[in-house]
C-alpha cells in the first residue's frame, strides 16, 4: 500500500557526505548506491532537511587525538563510551562537503552537529552527552511538522540515532531502510535496528512512498 504524504511530512537526510561515501574517511559499502533513491524520495515530500557532521580537527572523537589509540578503539568520557573514529567530516574540507549528487533544491535547512570539539554528536537532534540540543525538534515543531522520514548514513549510528531521537520528541518516525546503509561493526547494525524497534520507529521500504 503506496503511502499518501502530506504537508505535515518531513524527509531528514542524514549526513550523505563524501567522508562516508565509498573512498571517503569513514566510507560505508554502498553509501553512493541510496543517492539516487534519496533523490526521488525527496522531490515526494514538501519538506526536507539535511544534517551535515561538522567537526574541528582536533575533535575528541578523532583517535589521532589520543596517543596510543587506533581507530574504533573506545574510551571513556564524561558523556559515556566514545568510539574513536578516523579523523573525518573536518569542516572546510571536501569530505565535509554535502555530496554534489544529492539534487533537493527545495530543502529548507542544514542541521549541523558535531561543531562542539569535546562532545561528539550522531543525531540530529542532540549531542551525545543527551543534554545539548541542535534545535532540530523547535524547528519541527515551529514548522508544523509531525512525521520524520529518515534516510541516509549511516543506519546504525547517525541515522538510528536521529531516528530515535525523533521518537522520543513525539514525532511519528519512520526510517527507510533501503534508502540507508550501515557501517556494521560488531553488530551494530542489528543492535540499531532492535534500538529502533524498541523505540517505537516504524520501517518501511522507499515501495512504500514511490509506489
Amino acid at each position: 500500500m503506496t503511502i499518501a504524504l502530506s504537508a505535515s511530512d518531513v524527509l531528514v537526510v542524514v549526513d550523505m557526505q563524501y567522508d562516508f561515501l565509498p573512498g571517503g574517511a569513514l566510507g560505508v559499502d554502498g553509501g553512493d548506491e541510496i543517492v539516487p533513491l534519496i533523490n526521488r524520495l525527496a522531490a515526494q515530500f514538501s519538506n526536507v532537511v539535511l544534517t551535515q557532521d561538522w567537526h574541528p580537527a582536533d575533535h575528541v572523537s578523532f583517535a589521532s587525538q589520543h596517543s596510543g589509540k587506533a581507530a574504533f578503539d573506545t574510551i571513556d568520557l564524561e558523556y559515556g563510551t566514545q568510539v574513536l573514529w578516523p579523523d573525518h567530516c573536518v569542516w572546510g574540507t571536501r569530505g565535509a562537503e554535502l555530496c554534489q549528487d544529492l539534487d533537493i533544491p527545495h530543502a529548507q535547512t542544514i542541521v549541523r552537529k558535531g561543531y562542539n570539539r569535546r562532545v561528539d554528536s550522531y543525531s540530529g537532534f542532540q549531542e551525545a552527552d543527551r543534554r545539548t540540543r541542535t534545535g532540530l525538534a523547535g524547528y519541527l515543531r515551529e514548522r508544523g511538522l509531525e512525521s520524520v522520514y529518515v534516510v541516509g548514513l549511516a543506519t546504525d549510528f547517525c541515522v538510528g540515532w536521529t531516528a530515535r531521537d525523533a521518537r522520543a520528541e513525539g514525532f511519528n518516525t519512520i526510517h527507510i531502510e533501503d534508502a540507508s546503509r550501515g557501517i556494521n561493526t560488531n553488530g551494530s547494525l542489528a543492535q540499531a535496528i532492535a534500538d529502533m524497534d524498541a523505540a517505537g520507529v516504524t520501517r518501511i521500504g522507499s515501495s512504500q512512498i514511490l509506489g
